[in-house]
């Protein structure tokens, strides 16, 4: 019989992360493990637990534990693990790091690649990140670039807010003239056209070239998006308005692409078919992550064939990541060959 451990990762971060809505310098992820009878069969996730959606370590930890008294440890297959978890419905990240450790678990004990498994395309050999500048006191920016020698990467994003938003992009693009941008919102605007106002105010900045505007408003105002759609000269791109499930009919018409993250949709058959959804609509694809060690960004990269941008930075924030699954060189990903139970085995 299956036997499933949670365990803490206590994650020190290299630098303030602060977005719209909060800032932290320290983060505390769950690592998940389900081991077989056979000696060696061991299977991994990770949960990241985000305030945003009313989660948190403490409350993950007591979800598990209702789980293991439902019977968590007599699930023998994942078509079992997958009726449980929906009739348990218990937190997105919980339930990726559940099915992920899993499918690793599987997987390996039928010596395939974790993509194969899952019916993903195969994941390129390196794949280019985006990395992401948070938000900071704009005289801050320029040593911040040369600490964290942002140079290297093809793809920044940059968190803003209403209060400093255009004076971050403007010291970037002092810096980096012409490099690609994603700007990030994270719904940090209420009124459309207070929005409108800042994008026509920003988009003068010499140098600036924009790949794409992330959720600049709360998901709930689907009528501000509508009327932005074809009114903003970047492309708008979802990400707290696709969690685990939408109207993706409704959602093109709000949106240009959609970011799916792991951690939101809950697991790793729902953010496959999330991407699917997202290309059958026209929708550009996107895969991002939440602050996450190496086990975290591996998983992410094992569908990543079907994302057309790729904003895995998240083990970059991490001081002294864990696990070293995952290394960036000149602003690329390269996963650990082997399966990420063997490694952590």
């Amino acid at each position: 019989m299956p036997t499933w451990t949670l365990s803490t990762l206590e994650l020190p971060l290299r630098f303030t992360w602060k977005i719209s809505r909060n800032a932290s310098t320290a983060k505390t992820n769950l690592l998940v493990q389900v081991r077989g009878d056979k000696a060696g069969a061991v299977g991994f996730g990770e949960a990241a637990p985000n305030v945003r959606y009313g989660e948190s370590p403490q409350a993950l930890q007591a979800e598990f534990e209702t789980l293991q008294q439902a019977g968590l440890n007599y699930i023998r297959t994942e078509a079992e693990l997958q009726e449980f978890l929906e009739a348990q419905q218990p937190a997105h990240a919980l339930r990726f790091a559940l099915e992920s450790a899993w499918v690793h678990y599987e997987a390996a004990q039928a010596r395939q690649p974790v993509w194969q498994w899952l019916g993903a395309p195969e994941p390129a050999t390196k794949v280019p990140t985006a990395f992401t500048l948070p938000i900071m006191p704009p005289g801050e920016v320029a040593a911040f670039l040369r600490e964290q020698d942002m140079a290297r990467f093809a793809l920044l994003k940059i968190k803003v807010n209403k209060e400093a938003g255009y004076d971050l992009l403007r010291e970037v693009t002092k810096m980096l003239p012409g490099r690609p941008l994603i700007i990030d919102g994270n719904e940090a605007w209420q009124d459309p056209d207070e929005l409108l106002q800042f994008v026509e105010r920003t988009v003068a900045l010499p140098g600036l070239q924009v790949r794409l505007l992330e959720q600049p408003l709360p998901a709930a105002h689907t009528e501000a998006y509508r009327y932005l759609h074809s009114r903003t000269p970047w492309l708008l791109f979802a990400d707290e308005s696709v969690t685990d499930q939408a109207d993706f009919g409704d959602i093109a018409q709000q949106f240009h692409g959609v970011n799916m993250k792991l951690m939101k949709a809950g697991g790793y058959r729902n953010g496959l078919r999330i991407l699917r959804e997202t290309q059958a609509h026209g929708l550009q694809t996107m895969i991002g992550c939440m602050v996450e060690t190496s086990l975290g960004i591996w998983s992410a990269l094992q569908v990543s064939g079907l994302a057309q941008i790729c904003d895995l930075d998240g083990l970059l924030i991490v001081r002294d990541e864990p696990f070293g699954l995952v290394h960036e060189k000149a602003g690329e990903l390269y996963a650990a060959p082997a399966p990420v139970l063997e490694l952590l085995g």
